[in-house]
C-alpha cells in the first residue's frame, strides 16, 4: 500500500505563492474552507461564489499578495474548464437526447418486462447503473423517480425496497465512474489514467452498488414503511411520441464510450509502446473528447432520429441540454480554482511535511479528507475538488494503479453521509414522501455504506495491485 513519504516532497516543484509556515498555511486552510461552508449553509450562496470568495480567503489568511492569489485562481478555473467542460457539455447532450427521444424509457420498460418479485430490486439497481452512466446525479433521479413509483405501486412493493436500489445505482455512478464531473476533475488533479480509473471504479461499483442497493433495501424497507405516494408520479418522456429507439441500439449508444475508453486502457496495457499505430488509433479513439463526441454524433441517429425527431427537434434538445449545466460548470471550474490556490499557496508540500512520519495510508487520508469536506458543504462535487487538490502531492510517486485508487478513494470518500446540507438529500425526502428522519434513516444510511463499502475496497485493492 502507497504510504505517505519524505520523498514526495522531492516531487512538489509548484513555487508557492507564499512562504507562510505551516501554522499560518493550517489556519489559512481552514479559514477558506470554513467561507465556504458558511457561505454556502448560512447564507445560501451559489457554490460558484462561495468557492472564489473561499479562494480569495485562503490565499488573504496565508498572507499571499492578492494579484498572486488571483492568478493562482483564474489559471485553476481555467485548466479545469478547458480539461473537463467539454466533457460535461457532451455528458449532457447525450444525456438530453437519451431522455427525450425516450431510450430511457425502453431500456426501463425492457428490463422491468423481464423481472419480477424478487428479481425487481436487482432490475431496479441494474436499470438506474446504466442509465447512471451518462447522466448527471440529479437529472438521473428527476428520470428514475416516475418508474421507482409506478412499480412500486403497481407491483405492491415497498417503496424503499425498489428505491434504495435505484438511488444506490446513481449514486455509485456519480461518484465513482468518469464521465461524471467529480471523478473528471479528480482525474485531471492527480493526472490519473482516465482508462484505467473507469475500469477499476467498474470493478469497485459493483461489489459497492449491490451491497448498498438490493441488501440495504430489505434493511431500510423494515425501518421505513411508506407507500408510493401519487402526487409525485409525473409524465414520461415516451408518451408524446409516436415512437422511441430500440432496446438494443439504446444500450449500445450509452455504453460505446465506456467500450472505447476501456478499450483505449487495455491497449495501453498489452501493446505497451506509443509509437506503435494501434495504440496511436486507440489513444486518440478512445480519449474521453472522442469517445463522448463519438457517443453524441451516433446518438443522434440511434436516439434522435429513431424517435422520428426533425434535425430542428434534434438541435433544439442539443440546445436545451446546455443551458442546466452553466451552474455545474462554473461550481467546478471555481473548485479547480480553488485546488489551484490551495497548491500554490504550499498546502501540499505543508500536508506531506507534518505527515511524514504518519503511518495513515495515503489513499486513506485522501478518503479523510474528502468525508470531513462532504460533511461541511453538502457537495460530493466540491468535496471531490477540494480533496483532489489538496492530496494532488501525493500521487508524484504512485504507480499509474495506485493514481487511480487515489481518485476513487476520493470519490468515495466525497459521497459519505448526505444531510440536510445536500440538494440530493431534499430531492429524495421530497420526491419520496418522507420526513426528515427517514430520509436520514435510508438515503443518508445508504450514502454512508456507498462511502465506506468502496473506500474499504480501495483500500483493499491497493494492496494486491
Amino acid at each position: 500500500m502507497t504510504r505517505l513519504s519524505v520523498e514526495l516532497l522531492a516531487a512538489d516543484t509548484v513555487e508557492p505563492i507564499t512562504s507562510a509556515g505551516h501554522a499560518q498555511l493550517g489556519i489559512a486552510v481552514l479559514a477558506g474552507i470554513a467561507v465556504i461552508v458558511l457561505l454556502i449553509t448560512q447564507f445560501k450562496l451559489h457554490a460558484f461564489l462561495a468557492l472564489t470568495i473561499g479562494s480569495l480567503a485562503l490565499g488573504a489568511f496565508a498572507g499571499a499578495p492578492l494579484d498572486k492569489t488571483i492568478a493562482s485562481f483564474t489559471t485553476g478555473l481555467g485548466s479545469t474548464v478547458a480539461g473537463v467542460g467539454v466533457l460535461i457539455a457532451l455528458g449532457a447532450i447525450l444525456g438530453k437526447l437519451l431522455a427525450d427521444s425516450g431510450g430511457a424509457d425502453q431500456i426501463v420498460d425492457t428490463i422491468l418486462a423481464k423481472a419480477g418479485g424478487r428479481a425487481m430490486p436487482w432490475a431496479m439497481v441494474l436499470i438506474a447503473s446504466v442509465i447512471g452512466l451518462p447522466l448527471f446525479f440529479e437529472v438521473g433521479i428527476v428520470l428514475l423517480i416516475p418508474v421507482v413509483l409506478m412499480v412500486a405501486k403497481r407491483g405492491n412493493y415497498s417503496l424503499m425496497r425498489i428505491g434504495i436500489p435505484a438511488l444506490a445505482g446513481l449514486s455509485v455512478m456519480h461518484g465513482l465512474i468518469p464521465p461524471h464531473p467529480g471523478p473528471l476533475v479528480a482525474i485531471d488533479a492527480v493526472k490519473a489514467n482516465l482508462g484505467i480509473t473507469l475500469a477499476l471504479g467498474v470493478l469497485v461499483a459493483i461489489p459497492t452498488v449491490i451491497i448498498a442497493g438490493p441488501v440495504f433495501s430489505k434493511v431500510a424497507a423494515r425501518w421505513v414503511d411508506v407507500p408510493a405516494p401519487d402526487r409525485m408520479i409525473p409524465a414520461r418522456a415516451s408518451e408524446d411520441l409516436d415512437k422511441r429507439p430500440g432496446f438494443g441500439a439504446t444500450l449500445a449508444t450509452m455504453l460505446l464510450p465506456v467500450v472505447l475508453m476501456l478499450s483505449k486502457a487495455l491497449v495501453d496495457i498489452i501493446v505497451d509502446d506509443p509509437t506503435h499505430m494501434v495504440q496511436r488509433v486507440f489513444d486518440i479513439v478512445g480519449s474521453p473528447l472522442i469517445a463522448l463526441l463519438a457517443a453524441v454524433i451516433v446518438g443522434m441517429f440511434t436516439l434522435g432520429r429513431a424517435a422520428g425527431f426533425t434535425k430542428d427537434r434534434i438541435s433544439t434538445t442539443v440546445e436545451k441540454s446546455l443551458a442546466p449545466i452553466a451552474g455545474i460548470l462554473l461550481i467546478v471550474g471555481a473548485g479547480g480554482g480553488f485546488k489551484q490556490t490551495l497548491i500554490d499557496s504550499g498546502v501540499g508540500q505543508m500536508i506531506l511535511d507534518i505527515s511524514k512520519d504518519w503511518s495513515i495510508p495515503a489513499l486513506l487520508l485522501a478518503w479523510l479528507i474528502a468525508v470531513a469536506i462532504r460533511l461541511a458543504t453538502g457537495s460530493a462535487t466540491v468535496a471531490t475538488i477540494s480533496a483532489a487538490g489538496l492530496v494532488a502531492p501525493l500521487a508524484a510517486d504512485m504507480s499509474t494503479a495506485h493514481t487511480s485508487l487515489l481518485v476513487l478513494a476520493i470519490g468515495a470518500g466525497s459521497l459519505f453521509f448526505s444531510h440536510v446540507n445536500d440538494a440530493g438529500f431534499w430531492l429524495v425526502k421530497e420526491y419520496f414522501g418522507l420526513s426528515v428522519g427517514q430520509t436520514v434513516k435510508t438515503w443518508s444510511v445508504m450514502e454512508t455504506i456507498i462511502s465506506v463499502v468502496a473506500g474499504g475496497l480501495v483500500l483493499l485493492l491497493s494492496l494486491v495491485i
